[in-house]
């Protein structure tokens, strides 16, 4: 390094673009060439800090103008390289090894040559290999085997010893794309935009264009800026949190819906649960025997048009859920499932997100229970059941 950096042996190049671009999707960027042809599509993230109350969480995306206006913004692009010359340099190289090196480089000649040799092996085989640097075995210095002293060759099952093995020859099981799979915060936020509803309201803080633009127009040319109220996400959300023990397992993954939500909805509240959900909630797991909300008051404050999301692996006791004193931390004078018809009668929007892969529901009477309260509104916590329950909670 210290040589190609000194004697310069290679050239860093740089190329720039503008193209034609618009904002989509809210946080996202279409990219076009002059023909109008779409290119690329830029999935941008907006900012994951906290904000102070009334900030926005701004994205790439916000500064270029939205599709939907007609009107054509423009994006720059520019791509670096430092390996420019690296061919030449590495013929060079080659140069200057002896023959014999040279020789040792490239004495496997190539992958045809090898598939060929190692099918000879093969065929002239007859008995189980260690060690040695011709038959097919394990150890030893042989290009076929595995766990040897090659630096490349075919390994054959095993472990690998130089990680450098140019085919693998073993059994390997294979599946199918799985749009199940358990999700990370960038995904649960592209499932989660579907709830939103756009609206502005509060102080004049954003520029307006169009506005300005008809404004000053009409002002002989003379700028009157024009300013609007900021445009938020105008969806209510709740979400109600299983902490109980068998929720455990689902820590991280919960961690993360979390922070997802806490960065797309403005208007959130949360609380926490254990098992099912009786006549108190809590919004802090240290305090939660001081300082509790009771469910009533919940469905006296919020309106009905608030979207209700549980999340729980609906894991438990039938009696936890059915009876009179059901829970294993405290009496209740009422069953869960009192408290939750109260609550499905209240609020037009809720839907239960299960970590449970579906397919162990029917396993579960506690599940099976939960599902009929929720009237099959329980989802799958994977990328498609995020999808579907937001589609549910939008009707």
């Amino acid at each position: 390094m210290k040589i190609i950096l000194k004697e310069k042996k290679l050239t860093p190049k740089g190329i720039i673009g503008i193209f034609p671009a618009n904002q989509v999707n809210e946080d996202d960027i279409e990219v076009r060439n002059l023909n109008g042809d779409v290119l690329c599509k830029f999935l941008t993230l907006r900012q994951q800090t906290q904000k102070t109350k009334g900030a926005h969480n701004i994205a790439l995306s916000d500064y270029i103008l939205p599709k939907e206006t007609g009107k054509t913004d423009y994006i720059g692009v520019f791509c670096v390289s430092c390996g420019f010359g690296v061919d030449e340099y590495s013929e060079a190289f080659e140069k200057e090894l002896d023959p014999e090196e040279l020789k040792k480089i490239k004495s496997l000649g190539g992958l045809d040559k090898l598939l060929e040799e190692f099918k000879k092996r093969l065929e002239e085989q007859k008995d189980r290999h260690e060690g040695g640097n011709k038959w097919v075995g394990t150890n030893g210095t042989s290009p076929f085997g595995h766990g040897g002293q090659n630096p490349e060759g075919i390994r054959v099952g095993g472990e690998g010893g130089q990680k450098s093995a140019v085919k693998v020859w073993e059994q390997r099981q294979y599946s199918n794309l799985d749009d199940s799979i358990i999700i990370g915060t960038r995904e649960m936020k592209m499932a989660l935009r579907r709830l939103r509803k756009f609206a502005r309201h509060g102080n004049e803080l954003e520029l307006d264009m169009d506005g300005t633009i008809k404004s000053t127009a009409k002002n002989a040319g003379y700028l009157d800026i024009r300013m609007v109220p900021e445009r938020s996400n105008a969806v209510k959300v709740i979400v109600l949190f299983d902490v109980g023990g068998s929720m455990d397992p689902y820590i991280k993954l919960c961690e993360e819906l979390f922070s997802a939500i806490k960065t797309e909805f403005k208007h959130l509240e949360y609380f926490y649960f254990h098992n099912s959900i009786y006549e108190s909630v809590w919004k802090d797991n240290r305090r939660r025997s001081q300082e509790r909300f009771l469910v009533q008051d919940i469905i006296n404050k919020y309106s009905s048009d608030y979207k209700i999301i549980v999340v729980g692996d609906a894991t438990m006791a039938p009696y936890e859920i059915t009876n009179s004193g059901g829970s294993i931390e405290h009496w209740n004078e009422e069953p869960s499932v009192a408290w939750i018809n109260r609550l499905t009668e209240h609020f037009n929007n809720m839907a239960w997100l299960n970590p449970v892969p579906d397919d162990h529901w029917d396993y579960s009477s506690s599940v099976c229970i939960l599902r009929d309260l929720f009237e099959d509104r329980m989802y799958p916590l994977t990328l498609k059941g995020l999808e579907n329950a937001m589609g549910e909670l939008t009707k």
